[in-house]
């Protein structure tokens, strides 16, 4: 508990987008560079472990594609929104000092634990409204998150479900306004450890809903997407390590998109 926890990262992302036709795109790339950092902070709540994170990123993308037929491009950079989850253990890994957590750490082999979260993106992105493709998406969005965590020595299996809630966009493109549906999402992951520090992930998930309503008419477009993630995390020293991440992601539905993300960070802890 009261411990800091400070992360830098870079990820580069190249997508296919799949637009409604209506807007008369087509054949559309994008590529995506992001800088990030991230701060968590560790504490007791109700005698409970808990935590708060705090991500800013920063963009630079490129899009290219045909717009009515006709090759055209745009670019945008700037500050991507900002993301606060705050998190509560509910059953297992109680609040412990450095010293007591290692301790327990070592003495437990098998531990099952249950946690709540709430993530907010907040709309403090770069955003103009006269332009359909954006960094932020000028609205808030919550995301409550129930997660279940297993292991048994090395091994750690994550199971979580969440829902996404979105705010009204009175400013989207060219003067409308936006209204998404709900989002649901469930994810799982498989992690091995090594030795503390080390450890190798593979992820898995599916997402389905958030149609989109425009001037109050459903849009009938509703998200399907699957996802899978690979992670390898390493230990500089005791404070600071790095991990190297792979994400994909492919739509289910005619209107998404395909995407690869390559991300490399270093954390530490104070």
């Amino acid at each position: 508990m009261d411990k800091n926890f400070g992360a830098f990262a870079f990820a580069h992302t190249e997508a296919d987008i799949f637009f409604d036709p209506t807007l008369l795109l087509d054949n559309v790339d994008m590529t995506l560079d992001t800088w990030a950092v991230k701060y968590i902070r560790t504490f007791e709540l109700l005698k409970r472990s808990s935590r708060i994170d705090i991500t800013q990123g920063y963009q630079k993308g490129e899009w290219k594609g045909l717009l009515n037929g006709v090759p055209a491009s745009t670019s945008r950079n700037g500050l991507s929104d900002t993301f606060v989850r705050v998190a509560m253990n509910l059953y297992g890994a109680p609040p412990l000092r450095a010293k007591e957590f290692g301790a327990y750490r070592s003495s437990v082999n098998i531990e099952t634990i249950v946690g709540a979260a709430l993530t907010i993106r907040m709309p403090t992105g770069n955003y103009q409204e006269d332009k359909l493709l954006n960094l932020g998406q000028n609205r808030f969005a919550f995301r409550p998150q129930l997660g279940v965590m297993h292991t048994r020595g090395k091994w750690t299996t994550e199971l979580t479900g969440e829902v996404a809630f979105y705010t009204k966009n009175d400013e989207f493109f060219n003067g409308n306004t936006l209204e998404q549906k709900p989002l649901y999402i469930v994810h799982g992951h498989l992690i091995h450890t090594f030795k503390p520090g080390q450890w190798a992930s593979i992820s898995a998930g599916y997402d389905y809903g958030g149609e989109n309503r425009l001037n109050g008419v459903d849009k009938d477009d509703t998200k399907q997407n699957i996802g899978w993630k690979l992670s390898y995390a390493h230990p500089i020293n005791r404070s600071i390590g790095i991990k190297v991440t792979y994400l994909g992601t492919r739509t289910q539905e005619s209107t998404g998109l395909d995407s690869d993300t390559l991300a490399v960070s270093t954390s530490f802890v104070w």
